[in-house]
This record gives C-alpha cells, structure tokens and sequence, in this order.
C-alpha cells in the first residue's frame, strides 16, 4: 500500500510541477508588463513637467532620477535590474517609443500600442533611445 501512495504521489507530482511553471512563468510576464506601464507613466509625466523646453545632457539626469522615484523602480522587489529606454518627440516632449526588460522578459511600447512580450535577450535598447538607465 505504501508503494501505490508513493506512486500515485510521483504522478500528481510530475503532472502538478509543470503546471506550477507555466503559472509563475505567466506571474512574471504579467509584472513585467505592469511595471513597464508604471514606469512610462512615470516618463511621460517627467516629460510633460518639461514641456516647452529643451531637455539638455545637464537636465537629463535629473529626468532620469525623477523617472525612477516616481516609477519606484528602485523599491519594487524581484530579481533582476530593470533596463528601460525613452524615445520621444522633442517638440512636444511626448513619448513615441518606450522599452523594458525586467526578470527575462521585456516589452516595448510604440505610438500608443504595446508590442508582445519577449524574452528579454530579444530586446536590444539601442543607442538611439534618448533616456536610457543603462
């Protein structure tokens, strides 16, 4: 009898930890993209406190920490560094391209639409972004 229980034990394992995978796999997704949301929002509304003027190289660190205070970047747990980059449009200081990656996934965001999640070797936050935290 105690054989059986051990057997019918292995089975509900092998088929429980693949599932549990898929689960926590689909939690870190779903984090990814809700701090990627937090933190264009956080970028956005950086940018929009300077509209109507030019962002320098001397403005831009303080960009760059008011992005991350407000998106609290450095207080939400997880393991990882999240890696983002900012393009945006110099006349109106409004966003036009967004990406981050966090914990092997990332996301990028593009005129109002979010693109699907990648792994985050997938993403390449280029030179071309002008605000980046890397």
């Amino acid at each position: 009898e105690l054989i059986v229980v051990l057997v019918i034990l292995a089975i509900l394992a092998a088929i429980l930890i693949p599932t549990l995978t898929g689960y926590i796999d689909k939690a870190n997704e779903k984090k990814v993209i809700a701090e990627a949301r937090m933190t264009l929002m956080a970028a956005q509304s950086t940018l929009s406190e300077y509209y109507g003027t030019e962002i320098k190289d001397t403005v831009l660190t303080d960009v760059k920490d008011q992005i991350e205070k407000l998106a609290e970047l450095n207080s939400v747990s997880g393991s990882g560094t999240a890696e983002y980059g900012v393009k945006y449009d110099t006349a109106t200081n409004k966003v036009t391209e967004f990406a981050y990656k966090k914990s092997g996934y990332g996301v990028t965001y593009k005129d109002g639409v979010w693109g699907n999640i990648v792994k985050a070797s997938e993403l390449t936050i280029g030179a071309d972004y002008q605000i980046k935290n890397k």
